[in-house]
């Protein structure tokens, strides 16, 4: 392991830090960007219980005002277990005007370069570094602070200044250590909000001045593993279910790799959004584009068609949005290109492999001809599925979508069969109890999944005519 033990998923850890931070048209006036910070944000507890306690999720999407992380370690006691704490701190940019000798506050302001600079809310990462040696851990909860402290810079623009503030931002993170069996540990890590809000009531806007934004938590160290939470070892599985992670979701970070009997690995990033193991940033990606699940050649795509009005707004507004317009405008034609998309693989699909000539190996053009999502089906346990056939869910467990596994053992009705580009078959269906299952059907919202963990359910398999 390198020196610093994070190292391999420092381009993913920011990709989760920046998040969401400024929204495409990247503009102050959009009104994306007037509702700001949506994951991993941890604001002072008497503001996030002024109406009741929080009510606990497994991503971290709702505000709350602490974060906790369980998994299982495998280590030898005289481990020591290393940490790094990250988040941004909100900083209030403050454009004031001179005028008459006096400072006040506008909205915006030209400088005497010509530059239009806008009063808006940017953010600062912070991160804190913490280790323990896990014998330690064993005799007792750790508590370390990782606060953020307070700041003001001041920049001046010749008809007035650029203010920015940050307040104080009090947190400590707690760790603690059980061992479960010999050379297995289970974890927990917990980071909390340990500031008050002065106004339990006041906007939102305010209280974010103290609050931890999208707050996650890395987990390293040498001669230690940890047991992927959604790709346990068989051995491991119900101790790895029984870990409550709450407004974050554990995953394996760095390259993917396997033991013998399942996933683990050196490098854990708990994350407030629900992420695979091992994830990573396309190659082809030339830089973060801070939307959410951003398709870049899209993203870049719209951002060129922004007229200069427009631009200008944005540049005014971020720095950050400023360094995307100045890469979108000069990006050589050959990195535009790459953006299109690559195929990671072609690996043909178990039912590809036991009938090779049943479907193309990829698709040529007339080759979707004859198919039909609506009455196609495809026999499991010797039964046919197709649309309106009713099945139970059976996700994989390895490699399977962490919102997929939730879905375990619900039945759902068949809306459709898809034949993929790659040979494989994937079945798009809606889930009984879900409330806005027929909303979902109206506009083709599905969940899908592979012929082999669907299950027919008796004389209500079969297909509607």
């Amino acid at each position: 392991m390198s020196a610093d033990p994070f190292a391999r998923v420092g381009a993913v850890a920011d990709a989760v830090l920046y998040e969401g931070y400024l929204l495409y048209p990247y503009r102050r006036s959009s009104a994306k960007n007037r509702v700001r910070w949506q994951f991993g944000v941890l604001l002072p507890r008497t503001w996030v219980e002024a109406d009741g306690p929080v009510a606990e999720g497994i991503s971290g999407s709702a505000d709350s005002w602490y974060q906790r992380t369980e998994c299982l370690l495998r280590a030898a006691p005289d481990t020591v277990l290393r940490l790094r704490v990250r988040y941004l701190q909100l900083q209030r940019k403050q454009i004031e005007a001179l005028d008459e000798g006096r400072y006040r506050p506008v909205e915006s302001l030209r400088g005497d370069d010509g530059t239009v600079q806008l009063s808006f809310d940017e953010a600062v990462p912070y991160e804190v570094d913490l280790a323990w040696p896990l014998a330690e851990l064993l005799r007792g909860p750790c508590t370390a602070e990782v606060s953020a402290p307070p700041a003001v810079d001041t920049e001046e623009l010749g008809a007035g200044r650029v203010v920015r503030r940050r307040e104080h931002v009090r947190a400590h993170t707690t760790v603690a250590a059980e061992q479960l069996a010999d050379g297995l540990f289970r974890l927990c890590v917990r980071t909390e909000n340990a500031g008050e809000a002065p106004d339990a009531r006041a906007p939102r806007a305010e209280a974010l001045r103290q609050a931890l934004l999208a707050a996650h938590t890395l987990l390293g160290g040498e001669g230690l593993e940890f047991v992927s939470q959604t790709d346990p070892p068989a051995a491991l599985r119900d101790r790895a279910r029984g870990c409550r992670s709450a407004f974050t979701f554990p995953v394996l970070g760095g390259p993917a790799g396997r033991s013998a009997d399942g996933a683990t690995g050196p490098v854990l990033l708990s994350a407030p959004i629900i992420l695979p193991d091992h994830p990573q940033v396309a190659p082809e990606s030339p830089g973060d584009l801070h939307d959410a699940a951003e398709i870049d050649e899209i993203l870049t795509l719209r951002t060129m068609l922004l007229t200069d009005e427009e631009k200008a707004e944005a540049r005014a507004t971020d720095p950050r949005a400023a360094r995307i317009l100045d890469r979108v405008d000069t990006m050589p034609p050959e990195v535009f290109a790459n953006l299109h998309g690559a195929i990671r693989s072609l690996a043909p699909a178990q039912e590809a492999r036991e009938a090779p000539e049943a479907r193309p190996a990829w698709w040529q053009e007339g080759g979707d001809a004859g198919l039909s999502p609506t009455t196609d089906t495809v026999t499991v346990d010797g039964v046919p599925l197709g649309t309106g056939s009713r099945v139970r869910l059976n996700p994989r467990l390895r490699g399977a979508d962490a919102q997929d596994m939730f879905l375990v053992g619900r039945t759902a009705e068949v809306a459709a069969v898809f034949h993929d580009v790659d040979g494989s078959m994937h079945l798009a269906v809606t889930v009984d109890d879900d409330p806005a299952a027929e909303l979902h059907g109206w506009y083709g919202r599905f969940h899908y999944f592979r012929p082999d963990e669907l299950k027919p359910l008796g004389d209500g398999a079969e297909p509607r005519p």
